[in-house]
């Protein structure tokens, strides 16, 4: 297992990778905000970038990129441009975002527009999964030749809590279409978990009671039936199969993959690092449990951190978006690498990893963070 940290502009940093060199791309980069007054927030990454990034990825493999709700499309149509075939949308849902609203009754001294503001409070990030074209005349040959071109469902599925009610069989996901999967061994219920969607959360309260409580029931009869004159079921008839679903119960929110940070993972490994006093302007709210208090109620949001990079992504989150995407023992690229987060999902899981970031000062933080998970 490998890890290369690269201090540089990416557009000129990736020109020195190989061609066809690396599995996936998983990142988080500048969402063109000017989040915070950072000059490298200024606007999304250009076609040029992507260009660079589709040349050194092998061919079907995919790129997971974050963005923001008000600039995903810009994002996307530069990624799309640059030659990629756009495949979905996955979405972050999360509990913690703070509004950046003015109020208007307060700027405009006038009671009328009291309870008037100008944003909505933050709550998902989307991001895009594209592939590269296949260089080979079947998805089926490409993996075959560079490891590349499919999903890992069976690594990215939601556990289920109780695996003793489904019977010992395949559950492979790749029976052939058309055929007949046996009762009880379909793809959706296997016992390592549910199918894997395209929405994520962080298991926030505020998200969790978004879903309501819901039980998994039996399915009807009639499903069961076997067709008049034979002794088969059809195709869909055994999909449904003759058994109960999952049978567990509580909120929706169980459906899908809840990715939680760990308090302490965002300064693990930069214990020798200096506190950075940081503040958030036009804010409202707190987020206490990151450390950081909202002294003036609202406005300003103020804390201290040894990594003070402004939008580190939760370990658990990169994780999963890097076995979605790439084999095992895979090299995995991050071009805007930010304070690691990606890199520490990669190193933890096995993977190969290399990055490549503008600031001195985060690359600094990614490989404190990096290493310390080398080091466990």
């Amino acid at each position: 297992m490998t890890t290369q940290l690269i201090l540089g502009d990416c557009l000129e940093r990736l020109k020195e990778l190989e061609d066809n060199s690396v599995h996936s791309i998983v990142t988080d980069p500048p969402y063109g905000l000017s989040f915070m007054g950072k000059k490298w927030d200024y606007d999304v990454p250009q076609v040029e970038v992507w260009k660079e990034c589709l040349r050194v990825l092998k061919p079907g493999g995919h790129l997971l990129s974050f963005s923001s709700s008000r600039t995903y499309h810009r994002m996307t149509v530069n990624v799309e441009d640059a030659g990629f075939e756009i495949r979905d949308q996955l979405m972050w849902v999360y509990g913690s975002g703070f509004p950046k609203s003015h109020n208007l009754g307060k700027a405009v001294g006038d009671n009328e527009w009291e309870g008037w503001g100008t944003a909505l409070k933050p709550a998902h990030e989307p991001i895009v999964l594209c592939r590269k074209p296949i260089s080979e005349k079947t998805i089926a040959k490409n993996v075959l030749k560079w490891g590349t071109g499919g999903l890992n469902i069976d690594k990215s599925r939601v556990p289920c809590d109780d695996k003793s009610k489904f019977p010992e069989g395949d559950y492979s996901t790749d029976t052939p279409v058309g055929s007949i999967r046996p009762v009880n061994r379909t793809a959706d219920k296997n016992p390592d978990g549910r199918f894997p969607a395209n929405f994520i959360h962080d298991g926030s309260q505020g998200v969790l009671d978004l879903f309501p409580d819901t039980i998994s029931s039996k399915r009807s009869p009639k499903h069961n039936k076997k067709t008049e004159h034979t002794n088969t079921y059809t195709p869909a008839q055994a999909e449904y199969g003759d058994h109960n679903t999952y049978g567990d119960k509580g909120s929706a929110a169980r459906f899908f993959y809840c990715a939680k940070a760990s308090k302490k993972e965002r300064n693990a490994g930069c214990e020798d690092l200096p506190e950075v006093e940081w503040k958030l302007q036009g804010l409202s709210g707190s987020v206490a449990e990151d450390g950081v208090s909202n002294k003036n109620g609202q406005g300003t949001v103020r804390g201290k951190s040894k990594n003070h990079h402004p939008t580190v992504k939760p370990i658990a989150l990169m994780s999963y978006l890097i076995n979605l995407v790439t084999p095992p023992g895979g090299v995995v690229l991050d071009p805007f690498v930010g304070s690691g987060s990606t890199g520490c999902a990669a190193v933890q899981d096995g993977f190969n990893f290399v990055g490549i970031e503008l600031n001195e000062e985060y690359l600094n933080i990614a490989n404190k963070r990096i290493q310390h998970l080398h080091l466990l």
